[in-house]
């Protein structure tokens, strides 16, 4: 697979202003994480990761970005976006976890074209940018990656089997120098970025595609 260089990600038009009703109803001055993925499907461990982000950050809102496909990934792993919104619903518990579909209505594939949108939309909302470890040992991949650090700050939480890799991924060496102590997590929304922490917790082991390996064999 190829990765993407690190110089900034070219600009998309996005939708036509006006043209975008996105249900998600951000106050200014409001603390919101942007936790997103495909949720294919979602488990305890998505909710682990949002939940221990909600609090160690004291966060307003977290929002679930549910991935109409995930451009890393083949459409044939990939469940309906129905089945995937249902699935993070089921898990995402309270009046301030939102899952939604925004990517789709707003027409994006690139989670930087993605932020960018939300940023333009919400000038005064302290967005940070959460994931899990995992997810952080391959971020190098993700187009515009550095932009993506450079634009909010980002949490990661940790997630089972990947703490060590993660903490040597190439976007945890790169912005070395930007990284806060855990203990300052709690004020992290008001940085300016980029900054970023690791966020150590109980660990899940809940996981997407041993999920989906049961269901294939039967043996969920």
């Amino acid at each position: 697979m190829s990765f993407f260089h690190a110089g900034p990600a070219p600009q998309t038009s996005g939708p036509r202003a006006g043209a975008l009703r996105d249900g998600l109803s951000l106050a200014p001055g409001m603390r919101v994480g942007l936790f997103g993925g495909s949720f294919n499907p979602a488990h305890d461990g998505h909710a682990h990761v949002a939940e221990t982000a909600m609090s160690r950050l004291q966060l307003d809102r977290v929002v679930w970005l549910v991935s109409p496909q995930n451009p890393l990934k083949g459409r044939h792993e990939t469940a309906p976006l129905a089945e995937r919104m249902a699935s993070a619903r089921a898990h995402a518990h309270g009046p301030a976890m939102i899952v939604s579909d925004f990517e789709t209505r707003a027409g994006t594939t690139w989670t930087i074209d993605t932020l960018r949108t939300l940023r333009a939309r919400y000038p005064n909302v302290h967005f940070v940018w959460l994931m899990g470890s995992d997810n952080l040992e391959s971020f190098h991949r993700w187009r515009g990656w550095t932009d993506i650090m450079r634009m909010m700050p980002v949490a990661v939480v940790a997630r089972p089997g990947s703490m060590l890799e993660s903490r040597a991924a190439p976007a945890a060496r790169r912005f070395a120098g930007f990284r806060v102590s855990s203990d300052e997590a709690r004020v992290l929304a008001d940085m300016t970025a980029p900054a970023w922490t690791y966020l150590t917790a109980p660990l899940n082991l809940s996981s997407s595609t041993a999920i989906r390996r049961a269901a294939r064999t039967g043996s969920a």
